[in-house]
């Protein structure tokens, strides 16, 4: 059962990019085609795109995080009058 999960939906994105194809569309059967290389993939290594998302987000987090630290905020500098 596990396999035609997996399998079905890689023979109708080939069909699609083969119609897609025949049909004058040929960027649209080009993103079939790398929609079907996503999920061999994703479902070979395990890796999606949800996880590459939440590391580059917690990297972002991080380093704003040293940056606020290092440029820490003074008040007084905003409360002097510029001559």
């Amino acid at each position: 059962m596990d396999t035609l999960i997996y399998l079905g939906p890689l023979v109708l994105l080939a069909v699609l990019a083969f119609n897609f194809y025949q049909h004058n569309h040929p960027k649209l059967a080009i993103l079939a085609i790398l929609i079907g290389i996503y999920i061999v993939y994703s479902h070979e290594t395990g890796h999606t795109a949800t996880e590459f998302r939440d590391e580059v987000m917690k990297s972002v987090e991080e380093e704003a995080d040293t940056i606020a630290k290092d440029y820490r905020y003074d008040g007084e500098k905003i409360t002097k009058p510029l001559k």
